[in-house]
């Protein structure tokens, strides 16, 4: 396996198609990111790739533009396969891609995802597709059903392999596998690099170029705080004290287990902070509940595993607690790497019994940390003065398949007697659903005008999510 260093390139240099090149610039992409400068070169050239970068290192635009570039616009057909862990992430990436290629005229994109129905899913594998982006138990139905036709795919592309494996994931990879043909090109990307990827990346991959994006480099602005805790009992709320005195707009917990982060959230809103919890063990409706109202900041602090938040495109956060030291040192940078993000300034604040005193000499071997151990907080007595957020997320019960468009929500909310533009804040379209975040103070007057109004030409059901 050869090794490639990290270079400082323009997208202008690399052997890209011109519209390729053209609607870059028209994106704003000029300069690289070092994923992409050290991953793209080997990419374009054909060869099969490893990759170790963690979200937000534009890991999306290598392997989307290598995947567009080697398309052949004409034969309309499968040709590329990428497979995500979660439904999140795939229409994240499909998002992308579809961008990355909007001037390229009729690439199609298609999605197939568990926890949606198959009869649209199965009609559209029937009108054809250039690109497919799935997740692994649903790719591998369609395979299995013949629906969807491997013979023409050349290229395959795991993204967040760690997670998937993480989740189960790893037969349903094999079996999916074996469908495709041979000669092909595989990309596989992960931010964290156990003996499973490298026996994996043995199997599937051919003489791949390992590429890094130097996750570490990510903590130069971030400060670390470390706090030593005499029992288990003692950190639900030692984490409450630490969001307390730091009152941040946006925050993620950490946990190690399903069980500590629904138990701490719970914890967590019985003191008063509007919390949530994101694990494994939740349905997909509510999943996308909990990522709706952390990203729109109708709450304030996500509690999640490592597992359930890999993956997630969540912009730069005030601060990040551990609960528990990471597993490993590369999980606790990628924990680390969620606040302080674009030059930003960021905290990021561990607990650890004496028993895990082991693991904060590791991070300082292989991460080259500082260890520096800091008294917590001292407790108030009521942690209920800790500021509500400012947004509040109504949910409509109409959504993409009833043609609702985000700027349709937007008019029914300021229509005549509404509510200021200013109050609304993000609004989120799902296939049957939509989420629309308002300011509080005006709640009621947005339920009322879009309970009694019309959007689109129909009534439909308005509820606030609590």
């Amino acid at each position: 396996m050869s090794t490639r260093s990290v270079g400082e390139l323009a997208f202008g240099e690399l052997a890209l198609p011109p519209a390729l090149l053209g609607n870059l610039d028209t994106l704003g992409y000029v300069h690289m990111t070092p994923i992409q400068a050290s991953a793209l070169p080997p990419l374009l050239q054909g060869r099969d790739l490893i990759a170790q970068a963690h979200t937000g290192t534009g890991k999306t635009v290598a392997f989307g533009l290598g995947l567009l570039s080697r398309l052949k616009v004409e034969r309309f057909r499968v040709q590329s396969l990428v497979l995500c862990p979660t439904r999140e992430l795939a229409d994240q990436v499909a998002r992308e891609i579809r961008r990355l290629a909007r001037a390229v005229h009729n690439i199609k994109v298609l999605t197939l995802c568990g926890g949606m129905p198959l009869g649209p899913q199965i009609g559209s594998l029937q009108h054809g597709a250039h690109i497919v982006v799935g997740t692994p138990g649903r790719v591998e139905e369609h395979l299995r059903k013949g629906r969807l036709n491997p013979e023409f795919i050349d290229a395959l592309v795991l993204d967040e392999a760690d997670r998937m494996l993480d989740m189960g994931f790893q037969d349903s990879l094999d079996k999916i596998v074996e469908f495709l043909p041979r000669q092909r090109q595989t990309l596989l990307f992960s931010a964290t690099y156990p003996p499973q990827i490298e026996a994996i990346a043995g199997r599937v991959l051919r003489e791949p170029v390992r590429v890094s994006a130097h996750p570490s480099a990510k903590l130069g602005v971030i400060e670390q705080f470390f706090y030593e805790v005499e029992a288990s009992g003692q950190r639900p709320q030692a984490v409450t004290d630490l969001l307390v005195s730091e009152r941040p707009e946006s925050a993620m917990v950490f946990c190690n287990t399903k069980r500590e982060t629904q138990e701490l959230a719970d914890f967590l809103r019985s003191h008063g902070v509007v919390a949530l919890a994101l694990h494994g063990d939740l349905i997909q409706r509510d999943r996308e509940q909990v990522l709706v109202r952390f990203a729109n900041q109708s709450a304030t602090v996500l509690v999640a595993t490592d597992v359930a938040a890999r993956g997630l495109d969540i912009e730069a956060l005030d601060c990040v607690i551990n609960y528990q030291p990471a597993r490993d040192s590369e999980v606790h940078v990628h924990r680390a790497g969620r606040t302080g993000r674009a030059g930003l300034s960021g905290r990021v604040h561990t607990l650890f019994s004496a028993r895990e005193r082991h693991k904060l000499e590791q991070l300082e071997t292989e991460q080259g940390l500082s260890v520096k151990l800091e008294n917590l907080p001292e407790p108030l007595s009521d942690s209920r003065s800790l500021a509500r957020p400012l947004m509040v997320t109504l949910q409509i019960d109409g959504g993409k398949k009833n043609k609702v468009r985000p700027g349709d929500i937007l008019g029914a909310l300021t229509g005549s007697g509404g509510i200021e533009g200013s109050q609304v804040g993000k609004i989120h379209i799902s296939d049957f659903c939509s989420y629309v975040a308002v300011q509080r103070q005006c709640v009621k007057s947005a339920l009322k005008k879009l309970g009694g109004g019309k959007i689109k030409g129909r009534k439909f059901r308005v509820r606030q999510l609590r």
